[in-house]
């Protein structure tokens, strides 16, 4: 009979794509399956996860996996989005829906919220979190407390979602510290313990012991022992292969949906001018606070190329296939003109009434424009999040790696610094089923696992 090979299930969970990881003791990857879930609605119609879905999805491939004569399951772990709250009830029934994020708060709630514990800009500095409402998770809890008070009165429990699905396998509550740190607006990091308001408002009795997001726990499972990880903030997940194997500071690029800046080497207090700028903490494993700034780039640059397409008359997919050309760039440049109406971005920047493409005479060429003009926010995200620390690597991960006139237009702004891409479509996944291991790795890691590629700065010229 064959020996079973020893894996670590990683249960991998976006807000689209929902993932699963099977990894051996060297973290290759052996199995991956994507799914992705239709939706259902809460009680007001919004769009939502549905939890009964996931819970059945995540179920099925874990008994597919124990029923196979291949592996061996040593462990499990999960990373999710955040700003998610799965509700519970002393016996550990699920209360309410997985309220989506982006699901608007009402008004009066938000004004009662300030008028009781201070402006939103003294709440966002003290928690590190720039005010938005769900996405702020905390809030959902205050909500939850003055907008459905008999619901809120049955819970006994609130999990964050990673430590929700781990809560699934080992029916024991926990917190940790990346689900916490995440723009909850729960944390008070200059404190290190949870916001005064918190405690004021007796919402810390609803949240259970908080542990090392390292910790598992043991547990037996058709008499195969196995350990159980308590679940990992996607974003500090994705960070952390970074910071296990690199030893020298660097600035982490994330990009996708929302381009996010990490600084895991930055630790200052945020001003009132960093809240501005859209920046936010978010916390490693060991409670330390990472410096973020982030904009909704991905999302921008879809509902545009969606413009681009339709006007030029192109199939979607046709900007994939643009290369970066200089001379158009140059061109370009020439001209300091703001020609793109951003629907989705808060960042500062010149607003105009509406988007001209007549000055264009190709699909390309307004595409290079669309790129700077993104560009020169992503410069002002990376600079803030920079700030003062002593940093000479960038390295850059997801979809946007693909992109040739982003590469190039990163290579060349930030000639000083060593810019790196990396592709791993492991992402956070990598790092759920590393936080759980006790196994040390070494510079070349990266290299192995993320095909790191250095970028060349551009020569133009002028």
């Amino acid at each position: 009979m064959s020996k079973k090979k020893k894996v670590t299930i990683v249960f991998d969970i976006g807000k689209t794509n929902k993932k699963f990881f099977l990894f051996d003791k060297n973290y290759q990857e052996v199995v991956r399956e994507y799914t992705e879930l239709p939706l259902t609605t809460d009680e007001d119609g919004y769009p939502t996860e549905d939890l009964s879905a996931l819970q059945n999805w995540i179920k099925e491939n874990f008994h597919n996996i124990l029923e196979s004569d291949e592996f061996d399951v040593k462990a499990i772990n999960f990373s999710t989005y955040g700003a998610s709250f799965v509700h519970l009830d002393q016996k550990g029934n699920v209360l309410t829906p997985l309220y989506n994020y982006t699901k608007p708060m009402d008004q009066e709630i938000l004004d009662l919220f300030y008028e009781k514990h201070g402006s939103k800009l003294k709440i966002a500095r003290e928690t590190a979190s720039p005010q938005a409402g769900m996405l702020n998770s905390g809030l959902q809890l205050f909500w939850l407390k003055y907008e459905h008070p008999e619901v809120f009165k049955k819970i006994r429990y609130s999990l964050h979602l990673p430590q929700y699905l781990s809560y699934l396998f080992t029916g024991i509550c926990v917190s940790e510290f990346t689900s916490i740190g995440c723009h909850t607006n729960l944390w008070d990091y200059d404190k290190n313990d949870y916001h005064d308001w918190v405690y004021e408002e007796e919402i810390d009795a609803l949240l259970p012991p908080i542990v090392p997001t390292s910790a598992s726990i043991n547990t037996s499972y058709r008499n195969r022992k196995m350990k159980i990880g308590v679940g990992i903030h996607d974003s500090s997940s994705a960070l952390l292969p970074y910071i296990l194997s690199k030893k020298e500071p660097f600035l982490l690029l994330s990009t996708g949906t929302w381009s996010i800046s990490l600084n895991p080497f930055n630790d200052e207090s945020l001003n009132d001018e960093d809240i501005e700028n859209n920046c936010l903490n978010y916390m490693r494993i060991d409670g330390k606070r990472v410096k973020a700034s982030r904009f909704f780039m991905g999302n921008e640059y879809k509902i545009q190329v969606e413009k681009l397409c339709a006007h030029y008359g192109k199939e979607y997919g046709f900007h994939r296939e643009v290369q970066f050309d200089q001379d158009l760039y140059l061109r370009l440049m020439k001209n300091k003109n703001i020609y793109f109406r951003f629907e989705g971005i808060i960042l500062k920047r010149k607003m105009i009434t509406a988007t001209d493409l007549n000055s264009f005479n190709t699909f390309e060429e307004a595409y290079h424009q669309l790129m700077i003009e993104l560009m020169d926010l992503q410069i002002h995200t990376i600079t803030n999040a920079i700030g003062n620390s002593d940093i000479s690597n960038i390295y850059i991960d997801g979809g946007f790696t693909d992109n040739d006139v982003f590469m190039k237009l990163m290579s060349h702004h930030f000639q000083d610094y060593n810019v790196m891409s990396t592709h791993s479509p492991l992402g956070s996944a990598l790092g759920a089923s590393m936080v759980i291991s006790n196994k040390k790795i070494d510079e070349t890691f990266l290299q192995q696992h993320y095909q790191m590629k250095v970028l060349q700065p551009l020569i133009l010229n002028y």
